[in-house]
């Protein structure tokens, strides 16, 4: 037994104090859907409803144990960190200072308030995180307080291997793979670490957003990069850069085992798991479930452990994640078509259409000619088929149209 694992295991014995293990459960529809044995470690079902609870805690709970002194904590979070770290202050008694960026949703304010209540202050600063950040850690220096980091920490990672820990000790034995999301790596790292470092044997598949490979590119690299551009959308994971000390302990992963989760599919996921198992997951505690169906043949009659990292959904979001959903699985599109002013051009168009098929949105954008104007228009279908029909009766009769579903540059503008 390594001192991490020792660590590990001594932090988890530490969190009962705060919650019981989080449940691991087998998912029949996943079971059944990919012919393997499929358990789910519910980190949405922590007292905040992410994982991010265990590194926050252990982190304060080392510090507090070196140096009681300290009383003082910061942190730079929009999202799960901020709230994990709220509720520790809470727990033992300290004060925590918590900088977001201005344009954080309220509901994340208010949830994160509640978890810290009088042992915290927030403090609202900067359009962008970076700017976030700074101010954090300028102050941290002012006041001499302890920075938190959300990843970037021993003691943090140390934290999150208890994931690890209780996925042992809730099996009983070792699954033949787990797969863990990967943001900015503390998870993953200290999943990794204590699963090499006890000898359990099963492989890892790690899951980063399309949009933000930071590990991928750290692995291409050799080193931590950091990414020109990133797309939010999957905000508990979507990180520029991982962490220097995560990427100590995952620098020798495979490339071949990191997979890339499309955003929008990942849509899909959420709202199968919301429809379908009644299981609310904001889009990165949905990552692990949605490559499943990219490991289909890798996982047939193996025991399987997704870490489900994290249910903080603000529902106002939904129909968002519809609209991304329907898109990637080709049931909406959007067209720009060159309308002749004639009468009947109109009649003529809803005519292709076929018995399913809805006009979700239609808005004139402009009169481009006497003859003709710009219409914007939105159409939902019950199969992906029904579009290649639209598209041969239009070419038939001869009108000029443009599909820009997937031209995102159009569709932040007009969609």
């Amino acid at each position: 037994m390594t001192d991490f694992t020792q660590a590990a295991e001594a932090a988890t014995l530490a969190l009962r104090g705060l919650f019981d293990p989080t449940p691991l459960l087998r998912n029949d529809f996943l079971s059944q859907k990919y012919e393997a044995d499929i358990w789910l470690k519910r980190e949405d079902l922590t007292p905040v409803r992410s994982y991010k609870l265990r590194g926050a805690f252990n982190a304060m709970r080392k510090i507090r144990a070196a140096w009681p002194e300290m009383r003082h904590f910061v942190c730079a979070s929009a999202g799960n960190h901020a709230q994990g770290m709220a509720f520790a202050c809470r727990h033992f008694g300290v004060k925590g200072t918590i900088f977001m960026p201005v344009t954080t949703p309220q509901q994340k304010i208010n949830k994160t308030r509640s978890f810290g209540g009088d042992a915290i202050q927030i403090v609202l600063t900067g359009d962008y995180f970076d700017r976030t950040l700074s101010a954090a850690q300028d102050f941290c220096t002012e006041q001499g307080a302890h920075f938190l980091s959300p990843f970037d920490d021993a003691d943090v990672i140390e934290g999150q291997a208890s994931v690890a820990v209780e996925i042992l000790d809730q099996l009983e034995r070792a699954p033949d793979l787990v797969i863990v999301p990967v943001g900015g790596g503390g998870l993953s790292a200290g999943v990794t670490r204590y699963l090499g470092d006890s000898g359990a044997g099963c492989e890892l598949r790690y899951v980063e957003p399309l949009g933000g490979p930071s590990l991928t590119a750290a692995l291409a690299a050799g080193e931590p990069v950091t990414l020109k551009k990133i797309n939010s959308f999957v905000d508990g994971a979507a990180v520029a850069r991982i962490g220097a000390l995560p990427f100590e302990v995952l620098r020798n992963v495979d490339p071949a085992h990191v997979l890339l989760a499309p955003e929008d599919r990942v849509c899909i996921t959420m709202l199968t798991m919301l429809n379908i198992e009644g299981v609310v997951l904001e889009p990165a505690g949905a990552l692990s479930i949605d490559v499943l169906g990219d490991l289909s043949d890798q996982i047939r009659g193996k025991t399987v452990v997704c870490v489900a990292s994290g249910g903080n959904f603000d529902f106002e979001r939904l129909p968002e994640v519809k609209e991304r959903a329907q898109r990637y699985a080709g049931l909406k599109k959007y067209f720009i078509l060159r309308m002749p002013q004639r009468p009947g051009a109109l009649r003529e168009f809803l005519s292709f259409l076929g018995p399913e098929d809805d006009i979700a949105r239609f808005e004139y954008l402009k009169k481009s000619a006497r003859n003709f104007g710009s219409v914007l228009i939105g159409i939902e279908a019950k199969s992906p088929e029904s579009f290649t029909a639209l598209a041969e009766k239009m070419d038939a009769a001869g009108f000029i149209w443009r599909d820009f579903t997937d031209d995102e540059t159009l569709a932040e503008f007009l969609i």
